[in-house]
């Protein structure tokens, strides 16, 4: 186990050297979660999703979001109001039963590419 640990102590310090970032591969399975709460909203376009969301016994917080057709893990960040998640350049924003989806790569100012989400069920 030590040999190990050593080994990727200096892996990750010769990708920080070379302005990599590097971290171990997350597997579900090894987050120990506290609770677990899925939620469908139905968005102003008619979209239905279905979010799954994640408190872990550290404090951590995730949620499983779709986006584009593929299942994007998203991790709680801070934020001034709601509950605010980060996946890439994408956020998923909720503030009580509503939600917005955003993309940082569609600008600054531009609206929501999922907005007035509200959980069907919850």
């Amino acid at each position: 186990m030590r040999k190990w640990l050593v080994a990727v102590t200096a892996a990750a310090g010769l990708a920080a050297l070379l302005g990599n970032a590097w971290a171990a591969p997350l597997q579900l399975a090894g987050i120990q979660t506290k609770n677990r709460q899925t939620h469908k909203y139905t968005c102003a376009t008619g979209k239905i999703l279905q979010v799954t969301y994640w408190n872990t016994a550290n404090g951590q917080s995730f949620a499983l979001v779709p986006v584009k057709g593929q299942q994007l893990l998203f991790v709680n960040t801070l934020s001034g109001s709601g509950a605010k998640y980060q996946a890439g350049s994408y956020t998923w924003w909720t503030k009580g039963p509503r939600a917005d989806l955003y993309d940082a790569m569609d600008g600054e100012n531009a609206p929501p590419m999922l907005s007035d989400c509200v959980t069907i069920n919850r």
